[in-house]
């Protein structure tokens, strides 16, 4: 049986000709992968600067914070490392 004389025009894809026979190839297109890496570096940096100038700015408006009050019991108890007799007693 002779394949050629049944099917003249058709080539099967895993002999096409066309792929080999060109020679410049250009890419078409992104590389999806390289797309993706970009929007989520861009998207991270994004993230970091803005938390960086939110710090920023939290520094220069926001009042320094109140240390928190130091109760009276560790108050003598300190006193009392340090050699000073605590008043009222």
């Amino acid at each position: 049986m002779d394949y050629e004389s049944d099917f003249p025009d058709h080539v099967p894809p895993s002999f096409d000709r066309s792929k080999f026979g060109e020679k410049d190839v250009e890419a078409k297109g992104f590389n999806p992968g390289l797309i993706v890496l970009l929007v989520v570096g861009g998207l991270l940096i994004t993230f970091l600067v803005g938390n960086y100038v939110l710090y920023m700015y939290a520094q220069k408006t926001l009042p320094p914070r109140r240390k928190k009050p130091i109760s009276k019991k560790k108050l003598k108890r300190e006193k009392l490392k340090q050699g000073v007799s605590v008043p009222g007693e």
